[in-house]
């Protein structure tokens, strides 16, 4: 595998995302991200709550890293995501811990929030490919991403797992400080289609290429959400599958957003599957039964890390 970072470190100036804070994070300053060049990560485990040609029947071989750069205000993950959990670790740890769960029957690597960690995780990839690493590579991201980083993983990542949480300005800026999301998260959907083309899988159904894109559905914006999934099957038809989901679950950090300060209803749910399936979305998911808990929500304990 290439190092495409062999002759230029990204992190001296750093623009990996679209916030395009320019900080020196390799001398210690940190990004919006709120991470320096230090690799931090909370957990490292088999996870099952996954999509399931993702999760399978022994697991997805997740990496959650700390820092973010879209910062949500309702954010589920926020112990990581704001730098309050974690550990450092070296790039050659990281690679062992690429091992160690494929080693432990991981259908596939899952990096979840990875986007200010590219130069680092690619270096970490070279090593545990030379290592025997073999297992499909998942990059789980909040969509927020610029089309020239995306290339950078151009024939090292084989699955996409974006996030496509806004269409409408407004709302983007309200709870993610970020206008701009569709405009650049669009762009980079198509690019990591792009790249690894239509959904594949082995006999066992599980994903071997391919994009996946997820839309959380937040209570009260059905309007957007109806939007997106339209976009998403107009734009992409079967050569992607969609996510819907209803997971979206009111953490105390949300007070001062009283209109999202509730669960999403079954009824506002049931209008967005309906309207799917009256568009013609054929390749999709949608989840069942009780996901809006903290207790779908991992403990970031360093578990494997």
């Amino acid at each position: 595998m290439e190092n495409k970072f062999s002759n230029i470190n990204l992190l001296n100036d750093c623009t990996l995302c679209p916030r395009n804070c320019h900080a020196y994070r390799t001398g210690g300053k940190k990004g919006y991200c709120g991470e320096t060049d230090k690799l931090v990560a909370a957990r490292a485990a088999l996870h099952m709550w996954e999509e399931p040609c993702i999760s399978g029947t022994r697991g997805s071989g997740t990496v959650f890293f700390c820092g973010c750069s879209l910062m949500c205000v309702y954010c589920q993950n926020r112990s990581i995501s704001n730098g309050t959990a974690g550990k450092v670790i070296s790039v050659e740890r990281l690679a062992e811990i690429f091992i160690e769960l494929q080693e432990k029957g991981a259908h596939n690597i899952n990096l979840v929030t990875p986007g200010h960690y590219i130069p680092q995780i690619i270096e970490a990839l070279s090593i545990s490919r030379s290592r025997g690493l073999n297992i499909p590579i998942v990059y789980n991201t909040g969509g927020y991403e610029k089309t020239e980083t995306i290339k950078l993983l151009d024939g090292i990542v084989d699955i996409f797992l974006p996030d496509l949480k806004y269409m409408d300005e407004n709302i983007a800026k309200k709870y993610s400080n970020c206008p701009d999301y569709f405009s650049y998260a669009s762009a980079a959907i198509k690019e990591m289609s792009a790249q690894v083309g239509e959904p594949r899988f082995d006999t066992d159904g599980i994903m071997t290429k391919g994009v996946i894109v997820r839309h959380m559905l937040l209570p009260g914006y059905l309007n957007d959400s109806k939007k997106i999934i339209k976009y998403l099957h107009d734009t992409f038809g079967n050569k992607i599958y969609i996510s819907i989901m209803n997971q979206y679950t009111p953490m105390k950090h949300v007070a001062g957003y009283p209109e999202i300060n509730r669960k999403v209803t079954d009824e506002e749910y049931d209008s967005l599957i309906d309207y799917a399936v009256s568009i013609g979305v054929e390749n999709g998911f949608i989840q069942e039964g009780e996901t809006q808990s903290e207790s779908f929500i991992p403990e970031f304990d360093g578990e494997g890390v």
